[in-house]
């Protein structure tokens, strides 16, 4: 029998005063009821991951630093991920590119979901995030929450979302574990 399924709830912002926490707070709220897998909240903030230092590119595998060997021991432990991500600039922040660039074969074959937000609620970001993770042959699942701050937060910080936010999660939960599930059998 397999053991459960292992997500990560990946808080992609790192600068000051960043709502990041709050968006992946309701997100991981959202997970507790869940049967048959485990989340945990990773911040990127406290991973602390310089630019990108590696001699080699990642597909070799040789990483000569002990932040990179960490990083990779804990993104291995993980069947899929949900990205919490703000829009920066039409795109995702540099952390967590700097931090998906550091690894390759650890993304491999696993599944993903997203949740977006921002001021056109982070689907630009979403995007461009499809794109890395395809690279990385992450399977990205079609459901998504896109989380505005406008409409979803009070005062642009405390998560107050729409109804129908909370059936997008689950939506997106649901698909990410189906697919963490049938591309573990790959691995």
């Amino acid at each position: 029998m397999n053991p459960p399924l292992r997500i990560a709830v990946v808080i992609a912002s790192s600068r000051p005063e960043r709502v990041g926490p709050a968006v992946a707070e309701w997100v991981y709220a959202g997970t507790q009821q869940r049967a048959g897998v485990t989340y945990d909240l990773v911040d990127l903030a406290e991973e602390d991951l310089p630019n990108l230092d590696e001699p080699e590119p990642a597909s070799s595998g040789n990483y000569t630093q002990e932040h990179t060997r960490a990083w990779s021991e804990k993104v291995t432990g993980y069947d899929g991920f949900v990205f919490v991500t703000p829009e920066y600039n039409r795109g995702i922040p540099g952390q967590l590119k700097n931090a998906l660039d550091f690894l390759y074969a650890e993304w491999n074959d696993k599944a993903a979901g997203i949740v977006c937000y921002g001021s056109s609620g982070g689907l630009r970001a979403a995007e461009q995030l499809k794109l890395v993770l395809g690279e990385l042959q992450v399977a990205t699942v079609r459901a998504q929450v896109s989380v505005s701050i406008y409409d979803d937060m009070a005062d642009f910080s405390r998560m107050t979302p729409r109804d129908f936010q909370a059936r997008n999660l689950q939506t997106m939960l649901d698909q990410t574990e189906r697919w963490a599930g049938a591309l573990r059998t790959l691995r």
